[in-house]
């Protein structure tokens, strides 16, 4: 069925945001990722699979009830919470459900340049054919073995990948409905989330696991966010490391913590975009003055 869908999807870059595991980190890093493109100049639409958390909703709303309480104006992207819930229940009615988030799809590629999905934590029809749709996906995970396996299980004596586990399962199915649609293969990065600033042999033992996956999955593996307060102090009022953090806007004087994690963001979406740290530098830079 999905590849009906991908036949007329438009030329615009989805960017799905997956894990099938809760409490990864999806909705901050597709939240940064969105307003990282909108002050690159890009046109940018969000949508939020996940009905029930609405994590990524709440981070929308925080932002646009904080710009107004502080009369300033922030990026905001054009957001979309698809409340599958409320119609589509029944599992006969997953095919009127999958109609109804590919007209939404539709409606908001014809007029942006980027569309990011957030996902719930399991897996879900809805979730399946939005990674079927998805030119890049992200995947983020905390680094740890328990988050390493939802892609594949460790020897436990040597830590060495002993099998591939079932979310990979579910992003190879995506692979190949693209590839019967004719479509480019999905550009595929593991971001390793919650990292710790200091060395330890388990970050070394989870890195040479996921390396190793990497070869056999066909992902790139990048180092993510570390983990620092900050960013659970930006979601109460919506906002992100790549705002322009004066007093103003953040409601408190900046940090060094603040700074840090500024600079950690940038290097993060010149990975991800595959762009020089100082283009995205400049380009967020020009944006802010």
């Amino acid at each position: 069925m999905a590849e009906e869908y991908l036949s007329c999807v438009p030329c615009t870059r989805a960017i799905v945001v997956a894990n099938e595991k809760g409490g990864s980190g999806k909705s901050t890093v597709a939240i940064h990722l969105a307003i990282a493109l909108m002050k690159a100049g890009q046109s940018v639409a969000t949508i939020d699979l996940d009905w029930r958390q609405r994590s990524f909703t709440h981070y929308v709303d925080n932002r646009l009830a904080w710009s107004r309480q502080r009369e300033k104006e922030l990026p905001t992207p054009d957001h979309v919470c698809f409340d599958e819930e409320a119609e589509y229940l029944a599992p006969e009615q997953e095919a009127a459900g999958s109609d109804a988030f590919a007209k939404t799809f539709a409606a908001l590629a014809s007029e942006h340049s980027y569309i990011v999905i957030d996902t719930p934590g399991h897996n879900h029809y809805l979730t399946r054919l939005a990674h079927s749709m998805a030119d890049t996906l992200i995947t983020p995970m905390n680094d740890s073995f328990v988050d390493l396996d939802v892609l594949g299980s460790v020897d436990p004596e040597t830590f060495s990948i002993a099998g591939i586990s079932h979310y990979a399962q579910t992003v190879e199915d995506a692979r190949r409905m693209r590839r019967d649609a004719g479509k480019p293969d999905i550009d595929w990065i593991v971001l390793r989330n919650r990292l710790s600033t200091l060395g330890s042999r388990n970050k070394r033992v989870v890195g040479d696991a996921l390396q190793e996956l990497s070869q056999q999955l066909r992902f790139r593996c990048i180092e993510g966010l570390a983990e620092r307060v900050v960013f659970r102090e930006f979601y109460p009022r919506g906002l992100t490391a790549i705002d322009n953090l004066d007093e103003i806007t953040l409601g408190t004087r900046p940090t060094m913590s603040h700074i840090s994690a500024q600079m950690e963001v940038q290097g993060l979406l010149a990975a991800l975009l595959g762009a020089p740290a100082e283009t995205v530098d400049q380009a967020l830079q020009a944006d802010a003055a």
